[in-house]
């Protein structure tokens, strides 16, 4: 009957857990919520701070520039 107590425990615990920490292990740590799209095989976000999970309130003109180069940088790359 110990078996058992500890195991409702341990479910009741990682529970807990999931529902504390529900965003941290389903989506990229890149994409804020709602922006990911886990149909898309290269995962790659919007441009733009408001894309973004962390915050970034020194976001200027050349970060957005280069936020929205990114991947057609590198667009003759092969799979």
């Amino acid at each position: 009957m110990r078996w058992l107590n500890s195991a409702l425990a341990m479910v009741g615990a990682y529970a807990l857990y999931r529902w504390l920490m529900p965003y941290s292990q389903t989506a990229p740590a890149a994409f804020a919520p709602g922006e990911e799209a886990p149909e898309n095989f290269v995962q790659v976000r919007n441009a733009g701070p408001e894309a973004m999970r962390s915050q970034h309130d020194d976001w200027d003109k050349v970060d957005q520039a280069s936020d929205e180069s990114f991947p057609a940088s590198d667009a003759t790359a092969k799979y």
